[in-house]
């Protein structure tokens, strides 16, 4: 009766160890877990602030291509100019 209650109490004491492992694993699997939410987390702020920069960089491109629309327009309207002075000063 006395290696009955020790053999099942062996087999407690591995199963409690077993058991103790398992707690400690799945400690370890959440912890990587919280830390991949923490680097998602700031993967996604990183990626909206590069977001908030390109939109800004989209304005700016905009407006470089009003001012240099106008630019080529006031050229041609000044090389339209030179060529009918030109042509009035070699007609007259």
């Amino acid at each position: 009766m006395a290696e009955t209650t020790g053999s099942r109490l062996d087999r407690i004491e591995n199963k409690l160890d077993q058991l103790a492992e398992a707690m400690v694993a799945m400690a370890r699997a959440e912890e990587k877990l919280a830390g991949l939410k923490e680097d998602h987390n700031r993967t996604y702020e990183r990626m909206n602030r590069f977001s908030q920069k390109l939109d800004e960089i989209e304005k700016k491109v905009e407006d470089n291509h009003r001012v240099v629309s106008t630019i080529n327009k006031l050229f041609w309207v000044a090389i339209v100019a030179a060529s009918g002075s030109i042509a009035a000063q070699l007609w007259m």
